[in-house]
């Protein structure tokens, strides 16, 4: 069984963008991913959901939140999806950093995914190379990067890949962000090598510690196996085989179109150089008029020379900036509509029925069920039981017994996006811009909540709204006599 270690990581219709926004003009050149927005795919409206409005605009009015969008899945079908509020404040900032209008959120607006980058994103990366028979689920992550222990540590030697998968490395949470290391300029390559020789501060799969630089460290693994940058992997064997077109991550080195650097941050400006072609690997800065403002850049006053500017585009997690917007941890931008088709594969491969989902139905069954060390079939039972029993939700539900699969959330403090109609045994994630998904393969349903609770100084964690509209969904579709 597992203890937890204090952890430190990490409706409207789509108008034109208004105000500022409109400096990001179409004749700009594109990169060959077009930023034309992607057709929605159909609502097939099925329940009473008058109850997840009346949430989300509760919390817009309390001013927990600008904005969000609400997309659920059932059987298959979108049953329903809603913008509310605004993705951008009145007099904010617009893209030509002139005070603007407000900005109404859009079905198609783009979020900083922020942590569910890592299974989304680095988790599948990762199963996909040991389908292939290219990486050991337990074996030591030293295999691999002997970087990690060059001094033959034998704590060290311990760590495995599940465990990186699990949080159960003992890793420490985030690295330092103390000093100018990637402040003037994105340094990855800094912190790669920052990530290898963190401290494990616990007994390496004793104790659940969530630990972003143990997924830096997996997708240092996936470049190192591949030999290719971690988004251009991701972009062609994960995204494009599930049809994610408003999916990418935006570094700033691979930015096209009418912008500067400052810093690490990617800044729109109308006037600099208009590139006449722009690489296969590259995105285009028009994209940038649909990405929801995150929040001010708060690192590091004195020496960051982006501090206190309206981040829009550039990851708001400071370590994946620093590295230059590409990290195992952070770094994905997507909408609901793409979250919603990873979901809806994923389920679909875990049914068996045809499914585009670039995993084996085998490995996705292992990704989304307890794989921490020393799991066992009888803990999901013994954590459903636990909730039968009634009174006030515990999280987990089994004090003490934290089970997570691989990337995915299962039963653990972080589950609260689950509400209290999903079992024990469906699975999500969040992130800390304000986003969250939940999948329940017993009911066929899926939540992605996507909203940037940060972009307002103090806004809450997304985990109580987003687990309130789990149960709310639950209930409009009557799951499990709800």
């Amino acid at each position: 069984m597992l203890s937890l270690s204090a952890v430190a990581s990490c409706g409207h219709p789509s108008p034109p963008p208004q105000g500022g926004v409109s400096t990001s003009a179409s004749a700009h050149p594109t990169s060959s991913r077009l930023p034309v927005p992607p057709i929605a795919a159909p609502v097939q409206p099925e329940g009473d959901f008058a109850a997840v409005p009346r949430l989300v605009d509760d919390d817009i009015a309390a001013r927990r939140l600008p904005g969000a969008v609400v997309q659920v899945g059932h059987d298959g079908r979108i049953v329903f999806r809603q913008a509310f509020g605004e993705r951008k404040l009145p007099g904010e900032p617009g893209l030509d950093g002139a005070p603007a209008p407000a900005e109404p959120m859009t079905e198609d607006t783009i979020f900083d995914l922020a942590s569910l980058s890592k299974p989304i994103a680095t988790t599948p990366a990762v199963l996909q190379l040991y389908e292939q028979g290219k990486v050991g689920i337990d074996e030591p992550i030293q295999t691999y990067l002997p970087e990690f222990n060059p001094a033959g540590d034998p704590r060290r030697a311990q760590v495995t890949v599940r465990m990186l998968l699990t949080h159960t490395s003992g890793i420490a949470g985030d690295l330092s962000h103390d000093g100018p290391w990637g402040l003037t300029a994105a340094d990855k390559e800094d912190g790669v090598r920052r990530a290898l020789a963190a401290r494990v501060e616990f007994p390496p799969g004793e104790v659940f510690h969530y630990s972003d630089i143990g997924f830096i460290i997996l997708g240092a693994l996936v470049e190192r196996i591949t030999g290719e940058p971690l988004d251009v992997y991701v972009h062609d064997k994960v995204f494009v085989p599930l049809g994610m077109n408003d999916t990418y991550y935006l570094p700033g080195s691979k930015a096209c179109g009418p912008h500067r650097i400052l810093g690490n941050a990617t800044v729109f400006d109308r006037d600099s150089p208009t590139p006449t072609d722009c690489a296969r690997d590259s995105w285009s800065t028009d994209l940038l008029a649909r990405v929801a403002p995150t929040a001010h850049d708060e690192d590091t006053p004195g020496i960051n020379p982006d501090f206190d500017r309206l981040l829009r585009g550039t990851v708001h997690d400071p370590t994946a900036r620093r590295m230059g917007g590409v990290a195992g941890s952070a770094g994905v931008f997507s909408t609901a509509g793409d979250v919603g088709k990873y979901a809806q594969a994923l389920l679909d491969r875990l049914a068996g029925r045809p499914s585009p989902f670039p995993l084996k139905q085998s490995t996705v069954e292992m990704m989304t069920t307890p794989q921490q060390p020393g799991h066992e079939a009888a803990q999901l039972e013994a954590a459903n039981d636990a909730e039968s029993r009634g009174g006030e939700p515990r999280y987990p539900a089994v004090p003490g017994q934290n089970l997570r699969g691989f990337g995915w959330d299962i039963d653990t403090p972080f589950s609260r996006p689950r509400g209290l109609v999903f079992p024990v045994g469906s699975f999500g994630q969040t992130g800390f811009t304000g986003v969250s998904l939940w999948m329940d393969p017993g009911s066929d349903c899926y939540v992605v909540l996507l909203a940037n609770v940060i972009h307002q100084r103090g806004g809450p964690p997304i985990v109580t709204l987003s687990g309130d509209i789990a149960t709310a969904a639950g209930r409009a579709l009557h799951l499990y006599g709800s």
